[in-house]
């Protein structure tokens, strides 16, 4: 219990012509029996897409996937009739259920995409496969930590069929935001997607992340501009 931080280079990496990409969990050919998840977070990859290029027509059940657009463009399109393109700021949550085939390209022929896509068990299982998306601007999550993705239904939010949530922040030097975990069961990953932040004193820098368990609450200083994203989750 506590804060564990989890350097960059301890991630799994995969990296072929057209990919690029860096696994804080035990994920396709990288496995590490100390990083197969977090409570009921499974997934985090962070991807680097070529242009022009992506993942073909692949299933998946019985899990949550939200899907964050850091630069570029990404084009969806699964089974349950969801299609769209997103760009930088756009989220994308989807229930994959009982079972859903989808397809994941960069929309750009010039530039490639990076975006991270992250995977959390689901409350119950078997539900009806559903997809949506929705724009966050770089004002919105200015110096705090924007609910993107909750546990509960909301109109400036994406839903989730699990507890917690997603929370997004563009958070300045100097600035310093305090999280508080909505329940005592839940734990907290922290993601530092670029900058150098602290965390009650522990210092983070791009790539590393914070497994933190048993804290009621925590606070995020960042040394230089720093964006940030808290995944609260439950631990069993």
């Amino acid at each position: 219990m506590g804060i564990e931080i989890i350097p960059s280079k301890e991630r799994g990496e995969t990296s072929i012509s057209w990919l690029k990409s860096r696994h804080s969990f035990s994920f396709g050919g990288y496995h590490n029996p100390s990083r197969m998840g977090f409570g009921k977070l499974r997934v985090l990859n962070d991807d680097i897409v070529a242009a022009g290029k992506g993942f073909g027509s692949h299933p998946h059940n019985n899990m949550e996937i939200v899907t964050i657009v850091l630069l570029g463009a990404l084009e969806h399109k699964d089974s349950s009739g969801g299609h769209g393109v997103m760009k930088e700021g756009d989220v994308q949550h989807m229930s994959a259920g009982l079972g859903v085939v989808h397809s994941e390209f960069n929309h750009s022929k010039e530039h490639p995409s990076h975006f991270l896509q992250v995977w959390v068990e689901p409350k119950e299982a078997n539900i009806t496969p559903n997809y949506n998306q929705k724009s966050f601007s770089l004002s919105q999550r200015k110096n705090r930590l924007l609910p993107i993705v909750l546990g509960k239904k909301s109109k400036d939010s994406l839903y989730m069929h699990q507890d917690g949530g997603f929370f997004w922040g563009d958070i300045d030097a100097g600035k310093q935001i305090v999280h508080t975990l909505e329940k005592k069961s839940h734990g907290a990953y922290v993601f530092l997607i670029f900058g150098e932040i602290e965390i009650d004193g522990k210092t983070l820098t791009e790539g590393d992340a914070a497994q933190i368990d048993g804290i009621a609450s925590f606070s995020i200083k960042a040394s230089m501009p720093s964006d940030v994203l808290v995944i609260e989750i439950p631990l069993t």
